[in-house]
């Protein structure tokens, strides 16, 4: 055999799994969370059934080999070490990350063969719990409503309106919060005309 097609074929594998790890590398990077399973003892037939439930969450599930997914985890500064253990099916999330983590939850009480290991939200790995916690939280639009009726409400009930969400919500709202800068500091009107009452007041004190 010559040599020139004897090293073509021993670089074939190599290349291939540099390639694997840049795809993986690419769909962690670009996806709004990563949400990780494993798979040991499922049947093919379930598996192409939870794949189709997860697509109109924007979630998509596929299986890669652990040394890729934690070399492409660790590429991106992320500790995948525990996650990328026995036969792994990540979800890539390109949508709403509760829809899909509530879809894995709900999937897992029927088949139990499939174990919820944790995941990646940003740059905070996430453990099982937190992918529970994840689950548990309203919908993306049912959240963004919350939102914008807790906005629209009088600032200075805007405290104690998170203290009466629950526990996990009110994670998540802090969180979209804090992403979009803060809270409106909009005084609320009846702060408002009151200001503009002593402000009337002390004028007229002035004048006089």
């Amino acid at each position: 055999m010559p040599d020139n097609l004897e090293n073509s074929r021993a670089g074939e594998p190599r290349a291939a799994k540099v390639a694997a790890i840049a795809e993986v590398r690419e769909k962690m990077e670009h996806s709004s969370a990563v949400l990780v399973t494993e798979y040991r003892g499922l049947r093919t037939a379930p598996l192409a059934n939870l794949r189709r439930s997860l697509i109109p969450q924007g979630g998509e599930f596929k299986v890669y080999k652990n040394t890729l997914a934690r070399r492409a985890a660790n590429e991106l500064g992320l500790d995948g070490a525990a996650l990328f253990t026995g036969p792994t099916a990540i979800a890539f999330v390109d949508g709403d990350a509760a829809a899909v983590a509530k879809t894995l939850k709900d999937f897992a009480k029927t088949n139990p063969l499939l174990v919820i290991k944790g995941g990646v939200l940003g740059t905070k790995i996430l453990s099982a719990k937190d992918v529970e916690a994840l689950a548990d939280l309203p919908s993306r639009d049912v959240l963004l409503a919350q939102i914008a009726g807790a906005f629209q409400a009088p600032m200075v009930k805007f405290a104690g309106l998170l203290q009466a969400l629950p526990r996990n919500f009110a994670y998540g709202l802090k969180a979209l919060i804090d992403q979009k800068g803060g809270a409106p500091e909009a005084a609320p009107a009846e702060l408002s005309t009151s200001e503009s009452s002593d402000d009337a007041a002390m004028t007229a004190s002035d004048e006089a």
